[in-house]
């Protein structure tokens, strides 16, 4: 008997725990000119693109990068690729994930005055990709919570490039995908008989 009362009040108390947000957002850098957007599609992100404009040029034997910015991206959920956000102008990176392999980090730099310079996409597998020029103000996006992943991108942009992006992070639960972060940690989960 005082055992059922025991495990009666542990899992009333387990009721009353509040349940921790499973999103969090990464504020959004960049002078934010522009038309708003937001990522959007089902299931997890499967592959990016990312549309780098470098505007150089040489001056004797010396090299200059005198405007260099992210003119666009585009990411694929599931098997459907989203719309571009910004322009196609430039030079296309391209990653395609692999099966449980989810983007957990956004970082790059910016510039205050006028566009993303740089973008670094970082995959739990250890993977980027990279586009843009290092150069300006630095910015590192990452979830709050552990296993959590890129769900979508937001910011702004005009009609050359992005000036303004934030990370949005999440869960994704993949039902009969087989590849569920959600899935693969029940697995483990040894019973209490």
């Amino acid at each position: 008997m005082f055992s059922i009362l025991v495990v009666t009040v542990f899992l009333a108390s387990c009721l009353a725990m509040p349940i921790k947000d499973p999103y969090s957002y990464s504020s959004a850098v960049g002078q934010g000119g522009g038309t708003p957007f937001a990522s959007y599609g089902e299931g997890r992100i499967t592959a990016v693109r990312v549309w780098e404009t470098n505007n150089n040029y040489y001056y004797y034997y010396y090299y200059y990068n005198s405007n260099a910015y992210i003119s666009g991206f585009q990411l694929r959920y599931g098997s459907t690729w989203s719309p571009v956000f910004g322009g196609e102008g430039g030079e296309k990176q391209e990653m395609e994930l692999f099966n449980d392999e989810a983007i957990v980090e956004v970082s790059g730099k910016y510039n205050p005055a006028d566009y993303i310079c740089y973008l670094v996409l970082t995959t739990n597998m250890g993977r980027t990709l990279s586009a843009g020029q290092p150069s300006q103000v630095s910015f590192n996006f990452y979830p709050v919570n552990v296993g959590n992943e890129l769900r979508l991108l937001s910011g702004r942009f005009n009609g050359a490039g992005i000036t303004s992006i934030g990370a949005h992070w999440g869960l994704v639960y993949m039902e009969g995908a087989g590849n569920s972060t959600l899935e693969t940690a029940l697995e483990t989960v040894t019973p209490i008989i």
